[in-house]
């Protein structure tokens, strides 16, 4: 499993290279969160064996796993890392490839109007992850997420996101 973030000239590159480099048979998979997993498969000879499998931050906690099948990923492939994902103890679900897969394409946008609500001054940072804590029961708030997950990452995520969206 390739980690890929860097953007999407780097991720086709990266997985031609790999794919001259592992045997036939492997599979390739990488843990993007936000990048086309097809643009990464049709780099390669072997598109069929080329899927994203998505673990969530910090992957020894979270049980999540989305298994992104890009158009040209066959059922074995599919089938062989979801396989994989249940040995690791974690809860595999099968998405789509499209940009932010299941999670982040909902997560995002929230936790972009959490940050819009505390540049307008609707309520402090405290009380927003308050609200949201006891009013969804989330385990924490959307800005001590942000703090988690990191700006930066935030930022390349939702742009990748915002990119993929049709003109």
């Amino acid at each position: 499993i390739v980690s890929v973030q860097s953007g999407s000239s780097f991720a086709k590159a990266l997985f031609a290279e790999l794919d001259g480099i592992c045997k036939n048979d492997a599979i390739i998979a990488t843990n993007t969160s936000t990048l086309s997993v097809i643009d990464m498969a049709v780099a390669t000879q072997r598109p069929d064996k080329v899927v994203g499998v998505h673990f969530f931050n910090p992957a020894p906690m979270m049980s999540l796993v989305e298994i992104v099948r890009p158009l040209t990923a066959s059922d074995e492939t599919v089938a062989a890392v979801t396989d994989f994902a249940r040995t690791c103890g974690k809860d595999p679900v099968e998405v789509k490839d499209r940009a932010g897969f299941i999670v982040n394409a909902l997560l995002f946008p929230y936790l972009n109007n959490a940050v819009r609500m505390l540049e307008n001054g609707t309520a402090s940072r405290d009380d927003i992850d308050t609200a949201m804590k006891g009013g969804c029961n989330f385990p924490m708030g959307p800005l001590a997420l942000l703090d988690l997950v990191g700006l930066d990452t935030f930022v390349h995520v939702a742009q990748n996101c915002f990119d993929a969206l049709p003109n």
